[in-house]
């Protein structure tokens, strides 16, 4: 009896972790992390190594949404959309988001050592930006921005975790300015939906700062510029080669990319329906991103 009693709250406990950290919003960063490991020619990594990457990207990954929570759980508490969300509900303690936040630290900086010394010297980059970035709505309407910073690593991480030697980082690069550029477009159609909660509470936003048509706009040109860097991105790998058949290469990335950018173009037209623009579409867009990158490296 006591071992069944015991497993529900367990379950309960977990899902209620994962709804705390947003888990389904992995699928946004993993496939740009993905990216950056495929972005540049590498021999093949020992499987313990993928192991630790992926460690490494969960930890930071829920490291960053406990920040976040927690550095908004008065402002969640105010607003009745978020008011639902762990802690403001109660479902969660204080206690509980920051054990988690410390634990998701250790498994992070851990794996950072099991890496190499020097990925523990840059760990507390990415761990700046998470630290930041949920400040920013209290000062600038340029908030958006780093929110598209803290993404705009997960590339580079990637690409760093895969190639210690540093060669060849020019794709990586061209992926964090398209994370950067994407992630920032698409927080600005996000912030659409707390436009009345924020003008009264003072928290600043494009939407705030230029109504939401003049800020839709500002999502549509850095959805656009994000859409240029991806295509140059496209084309410096597929001159980098490393697919048997180059012309397959070229039809899929090709492909890839057009998918992705009729994404975009639909994610501007469906900014109203955020649930379907935020939640939705970018998830494809993230994997078109990973398909993209992987059509210039697969023996087809």
């Amino acid at each position: 009896m006591h071992a069944t009693a015991t497993t529900p709250n367990l379950t309960n406990r977990v899902r209620t972790y994962a709804s705390f950290v947003r888990f389904e919003h992995t699928l946004f960063s993993l496939p740009l992390i993905l990216a950056g490991i495929f972005s540049a020619p590498g021999r093949a990594m020992p499987a313990a190594r993928w192991a630790l990457i992926a460690l490494a990207a969960v930890g930071a990954r829920t490291a960053a949404m406990a920040i976040n929570r927690l550095a908004d759980r008065r402002l969640d508490a105010l607003n009745p959309r978020t008011r639902v969300r762990e802690l403001p509900s109660g479902a969660m303690s204080s206690a509980e988001g920051w054990g988690l936040l410390l634990a998701s630290l250790a498994i992070y900086f851990g794996v950072c050592a099991l890496l190499g010394r020097w990925y523990v010297a840059v760990a507390f980059v990415p761990l700046a930006a998470f630290i930041v970035y949920p400040y920013l709505k209290r000062f600038t309407p340029l908030c958006h921005f780093g929110v598209g910073a803290a993404l705009a690593l997960a590339p580079l991480a990637g690409y760093a975790a895969a190639h210690p030697d540093l060669a060849e980082p020019r794709a990586a690069i061209l992926l964090a300015v398209f994370a950067f550029l994407w992630v920032s477009g698409f927080d600005i159609i996000y912030a659409t939906l707390d436009e009345a909660f924020d003008r009264a509470h003072g928290v600043h936003s494009m939407v705030v700062w230029l109504g939401r048509r003049r800020a839709l706009r500002v999502s549509a040109v850095l959805h656009g510029m994000a859409n240029v860097a991806l295509a140059v991105m496209t084309i410096l790998v597929l001159r980098a080669g490393g697919a048997r058949s180059p012309l397959a290469a070229i039809i899929v990335s090709t492909l890839a990319l057009c998918t992705a950018t009729t994404l975009l173009v639909l994610e501007q037209r469906w900014a109203e329906r955020v649930d379907l623009a935020f939640f939705k579409v970018n998830v494809w867009v993230g994997a078109c991103v990973l398909l993209t990158v992987l059509a210039a490296r697969i023996r087809f």
